[in-house]
């Protein structure tokens, strides 16, 4: 008889330690650990809040709101996927509190980061705010790796929000921006983080006399590099159809690739005849392509019944294809996408460039070829200004909806 008491006592603890406890509603102040020696964290924040039972994590980068929904509680155990990328967190519940790691699968060196979240905590920085000068506003002209071989050049544009010391912006360079950053001022000192499941960046600069800035950039684990900037209202960056073209005008290009269907399309399929075409390459990986992806699919549902045709080359981090389609499967429901999504089974630049060897270049993932209804190329566009560029983002979207407007009547 003792020895079946013992045995229900045991069963009974067991199932009490494997109940699933539950992640609390409200706000959580989340870092990542860059560097434990120097104490280097990456912030950020997010709200748990409940759709009956269900709980839904809300990332706030500035503007940008990310819902996480594939989340898994099994004892203290809390682990999440991140929506379109292929990272998740790993987590144990401490009190009110998540630690554990985050974990990016398209790496596979430096691919796991320490990651805490503390309960209640709204500040994103932990500095005290004041409402004093708004040093940092307006557009600088920056250099990233300033007199390095690869420096590259870029505009920033940095708001003081209410004219206080709280601070969003972003960066536009010639292959995109690096969407939605958020932060704050202390002193003479600037601070900006962002995390979308792809990125997970931090910048920290100080303002030199009021005119310039020095820098540095932490992307995750694998990069940090030196930036400098100084005011200038009228820099430009390299114009995004320029960087690009074909090398000459009278050869055509086209493509066959598999859909998620494993079906074969190509340019010269019945569907796309007398029509103009997007051809965005593209990646389920890329935050750009993201941004370009959702005002894509909404492009294509306003104008395919016009004859749009849109569609997607993929060049994802694996060549097997299996792989390939689950991620562009999730990016594609996500996203609400009703254009195809072709796997090329290949990764890079480089091979993207091969691939379309009528075109001088290619040098980012997005580039979009615009065709017309003979199938010409008419533009290619590099990069992406997504929506945290602001007027950047306003002015592509009516340049470009007014191009389609001519193409469809041409």
């Amino acid at each position: 008889m003792l020895r079946y008491t013992y045995i229900i006592v045991v069963f009974f603890l067991l199932s009490f330690n494997m109940t699933s406890k539950k992640l609390k509603e409200g706000t959580y102040r989340a870092v990542l650990t860059l560097n434990e020696a120097t104490g280097l964290e990456l912030p950020f924040n997010f709200e748990v809040t409940y759709k009956g039972k269900k709980p839904i994590i809300t990332i706030r980068n500035a503007d940008e709101k990310i819902y996480v929904d594939e989340i898994s509680i099994q004892g203290d155990s809390i682990n999440f996927k991140m929506p379109v990328f292929d990272t998740e967190f790993r987590t144990k519940l401490v009190g009110n509190d998540l630690e554990g790691v985050w974990i990016n699968h398209y790496k596979t060196e430096n691919n796991r980061i320490k990651f805490k979240a503390s309960f209640g905590e709204s500040k994103r920085f932990m500095f005290a705010a004041t409402q004093g000068s708004h040093a940092f506003e307006g557009k600088w002209e920056v250099s990233f790796s300033p007199n390095a071989k690869d420096s590259s050049k870029a505009i920033a544009l940095f708001h003081h929000v209410e004219q206080s010391d709280f601070v969003t912006g972003t960066f536009l360079t010639e292959t995109g921006d690096y969407r939605f950053l958020e932060g704050m001022k202390t002193g003479n000192q600037l601070y900006l983080s962002c995390f979308d499941g792809s990125h997970a960046f931090l910048f920290i600069a100080e303002l030199k006399g009021g005119e310039k800035i020095e820098g540095l950039f932490y992307s995750g684990l694998s990069w940090k590099e030196p930036w400098i900037g100084q005011r200038n209202e009228t820099f430009e960056l390299a114009k995004a159809n320029e960087i690009s073209f074909v090398k000459n005008e009278n050869e055509k290009i086209g493509f066959s690739f598999p859909d998620l269907n494993h079906k074969k399309i190509s340019l010269s399929d019945p569907k796309f005849d007398n029509k103009p075409v997007i051809i965005q390459i593209m990646g389920s990986w890329c935050p750009n392509c993201m941004d370009e992806s959702r005002y894509f699919a909404a492009l294509y549902d306003q104008y395919n019944k016009d004859g749009l045709e849109i569609v997607a080359l993929a060049f994802e981090k694996t060549n097997d294809f299996e792989l390939a389609k689950k991620q562009l499967l999730r990016l594609k429901t996500r996203l609400q996408i009703h254009y195809d999504i072709l796997i090329t089974q290949a990764s890079g630049k480089a091979k993207a460039a091969e691939l379309f060897p009528a075109l001088n270049t290619i040098t980012a993932f997005p580039t979009t070829i615009f065709l017309n209804k003979n199938h010409e190329v008419v533009k290619v566009h590099t990069g992406f200004s997504g929506p945290a560029t602001g007027s950047a983002y306003e002015n592509y979207k009516k340049e470009t909806e007014s191009f389609i407007l001519n193409l469809l009547k041409s």
